[in-house]
């Protein structure tokens, strides 16, 4: 999911270069014009690119576009705040537990999903598995463990987990696993280790998530823990942990949605409408991750090579009513 290298100055110099009705806007400044579209961007490659296709296509239908940058925690405070209007990709194993306070309390409305399917969860590449016997399985991890221990966590096993808020530490206790969690600042971070660790041969469990073009680059499995129940995260009694939870691994074949503030269907109805028709896949998803961090495309480059290639697709969104 992944880069973080925006800041509000360069989020407006690419808004202005992308397309003309792009327009730059503060945290603090409210929607008075409701022609103009408020899109939320986060922190990684292709919900960046995706939110630039989206613009595109609203600045093709007479819209005015602006970019507001956030964490993908504080988005959600943004959306009730009305400081922005969408969230063009929003992943159930880290966006679950907020999406579904915002729904109850009215202040999000669901747009939709994506047809791609994800999975977010602890990763390893293939050739680990002749240094660990019996791995997908996670009860391999608890055999040979010391095989990843690094200086920072021996004796203990490292798992190199995200940024991102994940249940990690509370599944390596449920499941009495011998591991610590170190997590990177950002996603590149993962992919400097990854890439380190494969040219040694060295074994490594890191957080990873599909779509991603890093399934395209390197062969590696999930780890298969004990299949996800939404009591997992809450009912200690459920599971093979009868005092703790979290002795799951995170939901396997994951929505991923599109989502907007609760009055944004009312105010701008055509806008809305397409935000629903917008349907990307997981290969569609992979490719245009790949082509900025592996080919080293530029996001506006990616997002316009995609437009570019794509136009019946992307035109067949557009409501016909709102032509």
């Amino acid at each position: 999911m992944l880069k973080n290298k925006l800041t509000v100055l360069t989020l407006s110099i690419w808004a202005t270069c992308f397309c003309g009705n792009v327009v730059a806007q503060t945290e603090t400044s409210t929607n008075k014009n409701t022609k103009i579209t408020r899109i939320l961007v986060n922190d990684w490659t292709s919900q960046i690119v995706l939110s630039k296709i989206v613009a595109h296509i609203l600045t093709s239908m007479n819209y005015q576009v602006t970019f507001v940058q956030s964490t993908s925690n504080r988005q959600w405070y943004k959306l009730k705040s009305n400081l922005a209007d969408i969230q063009v990709e929003v992943w159930q194993g880290t966006m679950a537990d907020k999406y579904n306070q915002l729904i109850k309390s009215g202040d999000i409305v669901d747009a939709g999903n994506h047809a791609a399917k994800t999975r977010e969860d602890w990763w390893y590449p293939e050739y680990v598995e002749k240094q660990c016997p019996g791995l997908p399985d996670w009860k391999a991890l608890r055999k040979c463990y010391k095989i990843f221990a690094t200086p920072k966590t021996a004796p203990k096993g490292m798992y190199l987990g995200g940024p991102w808020e994940k249940p990690d530490r509370a599944r390596i206790r449920a499941l009495n696993m011998n591991f610590k969690v170190i997590q990177v600042k950002n996603g590149d971070a993962l992919w400097i280790e990854l890439e380190k660790a494969v040219k040694q041969k060295r074994p490594i469990v890191l957080f990873n998530w599909t779509p991603n073009w890093i399934e395209s680059k390197y062969k590696g499995k999930f780890i298969e823990f004990p299949h996800y129940s939404a009591e997992c995260e809450n009912n200690p009694k459920w599971g093979l942990n009868s005092k703790f939870p979290w002795d799951c691994g995170n939901p396997k074949d994951g929505w991923l949605k599109k989502i907007a503030r609760s009055q944004f269907q009312k105010e701008q109805p055509c806008a809305f409408e397409l935000l629903k028709n917008i349907n990307f896949t997981n290969t569609m998803i992979a490719n245009i991750t790949a082509a900025v961090d592996a080919d080293k495309m530029s996001y506006d480059e990616a997002a316009q090579d995609w437009l570019n290639q794509n136009k019946a697709l992307w035109h067949s969104w557009i409501p016909s009513s709102c032509n």
